[in-house]
């Protein structure tokens, strides 16, 4: 993690930032991107397009790719409402976001459990979704994608809790089971954070 300041202005809205985090795994992108489809066209709900320091290519969500250089002029020019570092790579939530959140909607970003505190510094009005799953189901998901050894999953499950840390609100979501559950929980956590939006 590296230094950050949160982009000033950025606490005074009326909306809900929900942060999406999980470990690797238990589906958060899939959640997040079926969920962007059953909102599509409701105009009080946004999901973030994260700028990442990674090729446009490289696969996953949607974003937008930039440099080293070009993320490094956008933070100085306060682009960011949060962002960090992790696994080597620059992620970038834009300040705009402010602007759905003053109006009482709700935004979606996917985010880390290990810049939630960047998060909270930022919204007053901050809700975390953790996606979950069983250590079992995890490692299978990981050893289907081939792109880690078995005993280097098992080290990685291994080494960090599945939980949340930290005085955040938390909402948990066990994606063990079938996709169309999860979802449906999902929708259910969104559509419960629009009535309280203002």
């Amino acid at each position: 993690m590296m230094p950050h300041e949160p982009h000033a202005g950025a606490g005074a809205e009326r909306g809900i930032m929900v942060v999406v985090v999980g470990p690797s795994g238990a589906g958060k992108d899939t959640l997040m991107n079926l969920a962007a489809r059953r909102f599509a066209g409701r105009e009080n709900v946004h999901f973030v397009r994260r700028v990442i320091t990674r090729h446009r290519d490289a696969g996953g969500e949607d974003h937008l790719s930039v440099s080293l250089e070009g993320f490094a002029a956008m933070e100085q020019s306060g682009s960011f409402a949060v962002w960090w570092e992790a696994h080597g790579l620059r992620y970038g939530i834009p300040a705009e976001v402010s602007v759905a959140l003053s109006r009482g909607h709700v935004v979606v970003a996917n985010g880390s459990r290990s810049a939630l505190h960047r998060f909270q510094a930022a919204f007053p009005r901050l809700k975390v979704i953790n996606v979950t799953a069983r250590p079992e189901v995890l490692a299978g998901r990981l050893e289907a994608r081939g792109r880690e050894t078995h005993e280097d999953i098992m080290a990685r499950l291994a080494r960090g809790p599945l939980t949340v840390r930290g005085e955040y609100d938390v909402v948990e979501l066990d994606n063990s089971g079938s996709l169309e559950e999860a979802e449906q929980k999902m929708i259910e956590i969104l559509d419960g954070l629009l009535t309280k939006a203002h």
